[in-house]
């Protein structure tokens, strides 16, 4: 046997196991820039690497049976998307996560640089966005004073988006009307009261309910003629009126970092918690248009993206 062949043939495989509670249609954009930056780091599936999936598919409580299915494999590392992170049970292997709430809030880590335990990873949370998404907004509409900012309490973090929100309201002049929406029913009565005093926008906190529900805040905000905003792209592909926020695609592409520093032996609480470095800009002029608002031609040439 040639040597390059017999080297192939005695590489160890790594065994990766992913754990979300959605659902795979939602997530494969993501999934295929973390494989992405696995190939990168030089792992290939079939050679030395193999990951078994596990979704929750929305469904409550799914979410440690599954990694008990991934344990008993068994795999070499647990990687956690989003709320997946926060219901894992008690595991000696080693788990890295990329999530959207603050990880600090999350009980994850001391600091961004002091991991807790076994797991470290990434967060989409850049609670500075929400100033930067203000002064957009501001931009567009300038006799704007008041701004709905949609939120969930129960979101590790949220509470420093709603005061990076309110500093930055403070700073502009602008009056924000915080609107707690864990629920569904909280979420109605919510736009109950938006729909009896309009506010001149609405700003989303993004997070899974926000996702999960996007669809509703956004159909809201265009039948009472106001823009919405948000921070992940996938709210202007619904309908907001812009997003600005992390590249997500590249932060799984990272993630893949984290994966391959643990098969080479690094512990997680070694590895300090990542922040987005690269971020997006997406305008939507179908919405812009319905709701007759103007985007200067410098904001439209500053957008990464612009949704036609």
């Amino acid at each position: 046997m040639p040597h390059s062949l017999a080297a192939q043939s005695t590489e160890k495989v790594r065994r990766i196991g992913w754990v979300t509670a959605q659902t795979a249609a939602s997530l494969a954009p993501y999934i295929e820039a973390f494989r992405k930056g696995l190939t990168e780091h030089g792992y290939s599936e079939g050679r030395n690497l193999a990951i078994e999936y596990r979704y929750g598919e929305g469904i409550d409580g799914r979410v440690p049976d599954l990694v008990r299915e991934l344990v008993q494999l068994p795999v070499d590392l647990i990687v956690a998307q989003g709320a997946a992170a926060f219901e894992l049970p008690p595991l000696d292997l080693p788990v890295v996560f990329v999530i959207s709430a603050d990880p600090v809030s999350s009980g994850f880590a001391d600091s961004l640089a002091k991991p807790r335990g076994n797991k470290s990873g990434l967060t989409l949370m850049a609670v500075e966005l929400n100033g930067k998404r203000l002064d957009l907004l501001r931009d567009i509409i300038p006799k704007l004073r008041r701004v709905a900012v949609i939120g969930n309490p129960e979101h590790p973090g949220a509470h420093l988006e709603r005061g990076f929100s309110e500093a930055t309201g403070r700073q502009l002049g602008l009056r924000i009307d915080y609107f707690p929406t864990e629920t569904g029913d909280r979420l109605t009565a919510a736009l109950a009261a938006m729909a009896d005093d309009p506010p001149q926008a609405v700003s989303i906190l993004a997070d899974g309910f926000a996702i999960q529900n996007r669809q509703t805040i956004i159909d809201f905000a265009m039948s009472e003629h106001i823009p919405a905003i948000s921070g992940w792209p996938i709210f202007a592909q619904s309908g907001a009126l812009f997003t600005y926020g992390p590249k997500v695609a590249d932060s799984y592409r990272r993630l893949a970092y984290f994966a391959d520093r643990v098969f080479k032996g690094a512990r997680p609480a070694d590895l300090p918690i990542e922040q987005p470095t690269t971020f997006e800009f997406v305008i939507n002029m179908r919405t812009a248009k319905a709701l007759d608002i103007t985007i200067s031609p410098f904001l439209l040439a500053s957008a990464d993206r612009v949704i036609e």
